[in-house]
């Protein structure tokens, strides 16, 4: 099965190949490295931009007013805050032009914790990205979601922002993505570049399988565990924290419904809202800072709309308003939501009665 950076890199080559995918680009986005995450290797259109995230993002809105379709890549989501008025402009565009102007346009950052990146490698931009109208924006928890939704963005005529959940860029599904070779070791020999610097990589050539369609289309979530006890609605790496949560506590008896979001706007309200209807309590978990967060949204809406039939109060785990995440071990573990503390908040949400 595919990690989830082999998935991008194959829908990248798909939309290439198929969907009119004309630039991909970005820091260290070309050869010889292919991505941080190496999830440009092989791409034919992908070329190196100079360090400069307000020029990438300001290219891409150029390149996608002229009508060409672009993905650009900031590195880390940490770097992508200095071009917040650009991202602004370019969600407006379509809605201040009455429809006339399109920007067929992907913005990809690898956001979140998990890789003990530390104070410059591990913000989440979820929070500050939904506060921007005018984008869809998406984020994968599965390489195939990975790939699907990556597609949906390349057929959009307006602009998308996908954000990848850097702690799984090397999770391996349980789907294989259309057109993908079973063998793993089959799959790496086609599309991983060898060690950068070797005779091998000096005239390396990806062999990409034949790949097919497959759309996760925008705006739909995705039940992950069925229960009837608690709703959890959560997106990014702590969908598969949640999972494990899920099958370990039904030994307990236990039965925890999981929502991935897969997209954060436009959102699956009606999927979110059959849940808690049926289960009568909600956990909205990301690891983005408490203060202002998507989920308190989230919160708010639930609360808004089932007031009078919520059985406990909605709960909200979220990152701790800190300046940046710790480089330790323990200070990461206490800066964004773990395992136990989601076990805590089910205990507690399905403890209390209304």
């Amino acid at each position: 099965m595919a990690h989830m950076a082999q998935a991008i890199r194959m829908a990248l080559h798909y939309g290439e190949t198929n969907l009119g995918l004309k630039n991909v680009f970005g820091e260290d986005v070309g050869p010889p490295l292919g991505g941080a995450f190496t999830v440009t290797q092989g791409i034919k259109t992908s070329w190196n931009s100079p360090l400069d995230e307000r020029g990438i993002v300001g290219a891409a809105i150029g390149l996608g007013l002229a009508g060409s379709r672009s993905v650009a890549e900031i590195q880390f989501c940490d770097y992508i805050y200095n071009t917040i008025d650009l991202l602004k402009l370019g969600g407006m565009q379509c809605w201040t032009s009455n429809g006339e102007w399109n920007l067929p346009t992907t913005i990809m950052t690898p956001v979140g914790a998990g890789i003990r990146g530390s104070i410059y490698h591990s913000h989440s931009f979820d929070a500050m990205m939904t506060h921007i109208p005018g984008w869809k924006i998406v984020m994968p928890s599965t390489p195939i979601d990975a790939y699907g939704l990556m597609l949906a963005c390349l057929k959009e005529e307006n602009p998308t922002m996908y954000l990848m959940p850097k702690a799984l860029l090397r999770v391996r599904g349980t789907e294989l993505i259309p057109g993908e070779p079973s063998d793993e070791k089959e799959l790496k020999a086609m599309i991983d570049m060898p060690i950068l610097g070797s005779e091998a990589q000096k005239t390396w050539k990806p062999k990409w399988p034949k790949l097919t369609d497959y759309t996760v289309n925008i705006g739909e979530g995705k039940i992950t565990r069925e229960g009837e006890h608690v709703t959890i609605v959560t997106y990014g790496r702590h969908v598969l924290i949640a999972n494990e949560v899920a099958d370990r506590m039904r030994e307990e008896g236990f039965l925890i419904e999981v929502i991935d979001m897969r997209t954060l706007w436009p959102y699956d309200w009606n999927m979110i809202s059959n849940s808690i209807r049926k289960t009568k309590r909600v956990i909205f978990i990301n690891e983005d800072t408490e203060v202002t967060n998507f989920g308190e949204h989230l919160y708010r809406r639930a609360v808004d709309e089932f007031f009078y039939e919520l059985e406990a109060k909605p709960k909200l785990l979220a990152g701790a308003f800190v300046p940046g995440i710790g480089l330790a071990d323990p200070l990461e573990a206490a800066s964004v939501p773990q395992a136990l503390d989601i076990e805590n908040a089910i205990r507690e949400v399905c403890s209390e009665n209304a």
